[in-house]
């Protein structure tokens, strides 16, 4: 039998999405990250919204994030 080789996953997101995602979570930490358009709806309330937002961001700016789920 032959061995077979493990096979490689691809990336789901880009890591400068990432670094998007990361920044949007320290200014949810910070208490200064808002929702709505340009930021002028309330306070973000939680860490699954904070990412939300990055997510998006990173989609605007065009890079390699998947389909949001409907």
């Amino acid at each position: 039998m032959m061995a077979r080789k493990k096979k490689r996953s691809k990336r789901k997101y880009s890591k400068s999405a990432g670094s998007d995602v990361r920044r949007e979570m320290r200014r949810f930490k910070k208490g200064t990250a808002r929702s709505g358009r340009g930021g002028k709806g309330g306070k973000v309330q939680s860490r699954k919204q904070a990412i939300a937002i990055g997510l998006s961001i990173a989609r605007k700016k065009g890079k390699k994030v998947p389909k949001k789920r409907t």
